[in-house]
């Protein structure tokens, strides 16, 4: 599980970098991040709308392989950096380890500039 100090808290604050973060996406998910002024822990956000799926057994299990995959590769993050995952629809066809997989793929792949 990752841990709290790599959380992105509030409801008002994870509005603000869907509307002026940068945005990349994955085949399963988009993700948007700014940086912060501060140079402190990066920050993360996953947000799986009951669009997605209806049970919250899917929901959760899509929130935690990308957690688990972002907690295994939190040093690929540069600091000062807040991001918020967004799930796509097609996710819930994916399997955990697959999920993993491509959120692995995208920190790995991904440019922060």
């Amino acid at each position: 599980m990752l841990a709290q100090i790599y959380s992105l808290k509030g409801e008002r604050r994870i509005n603000k970098i869907l509307k002026t973060g940068k945005r990349k996406q994955s085949d399963h998910f988009g993700a948007f991040y700014i940086y912060r002024e501060d140079n402190d822990y990066p920050k993360f956000a996953f947000v799986i709308s009951k669009k997605i799926s209806k049970l919250a057994v899917h929901r959760n299990r899509i929130k935690r392989a990308m957690s688990e995959s972002v907690r295994r590769n939190i040093k690929g993050v540069p600091d000062g950096i807040e991001i918020v995952f967004l799930a796509k629809k097609q996710i819930v066809k994916r399997t955990t380890d697959e999920i993993m997989k491509e959120v692995q793929d995208f920190i790995s792949n991904i440019e922060f500039l």
